[in-house]
């Protein structure tokens, strides 16, 4: 996080900022350990800050690029599938797989909503819907309104640390990052219990009208 701070506060001047941040969002899309959601918000906070990068440009690129990213994956779903690849069939990550493809069945928008603040669990989610062919008629316009709020949802978080201290933008990108992580945290975690309640009730429901016998 140091590196990317000082490079975009030395950047921040070059119209160069804002093809770094569109990039690497788009790359976050389907490349998870690339860290998307820190570059908008230091992008954001630093903007507020020293006055630019400007911070409406930076919600437009993202929501951008972060739509594009999660159709890249529903792309690379739909040609390589989810277990061609030996870390595709890791418990973990096959366990991933196969609770994004019962959500897709019961609960898609929901679930490709949300999915966009969780790394991880984004690319499983969007590869997920490409491999099982789960419509892209469908997919796009969801790609477009999870992108459009998590760049709006990630600008603002930036917006705030960046005002709360606004001559220290180092100080305000650190306050951001930390937000962001802390409320992926609390997203993550209050989806997770969500999901395993609805799969709670949903196996009591199929046990209950199960076939009656004589």
């Amino acid at each position: 996080m140091d590196l990317i701070s000082d490079f975009l506060l030395t950047a921040v001047s070059s119209p160069w900022v804002y093809l770094v941040v569109f990039a690497i969002v788009v790359i976050d899309g389907f490349f998870p350990p690339v860290p998307s959601e820190s570059i908008v918000v230091v992008a954001a906070a630093i903007g507020v800050s020293t006055g630019t990068p400007n911070p409406v440009v930076i919600v437009i690129l993202a929501a951008i690029g972060a739509a594009l990213g999660d159709n890249i994956a529903y792309w690379l779903g739909s040609r390589i599938g989810s277990t061609r690849f030996r870390w595709m069939r890791h418990p973990r990550t096959a366990a991933a797989f196969a609770r994004a493809g019962r959500g897709l069945t019961s609960r898609p928008a929901s679930l490709l909503l949300v999915a966009r603040y969780i790394p991880v669990g984004r690319v499983a989610i969007n590869m997920t819907a490409g491999a099982t062919g789960f419509t892209y008629r469908r997919f796009w316009p969801l790609s477009l309104l999870g992108g459009a709020c998590w760049a709006a949802y990630s600008v603002v978080i930036g917006i705030v640390a960046g005002n709360w201290v606004k001559d220290q933008p180092l100080l305000g990108a650190a306050i951001g990052v930390v937000l962001a992580l802390v409320l992926g945290i609390v997203i993550d975690r209050v989806t997770a219990v969500v999901t395993r309640q609805r799969e709670s009730t949903l196996s009591r429901a199929r046990t209950d009208t199960g076939p009656c016998r004589p």
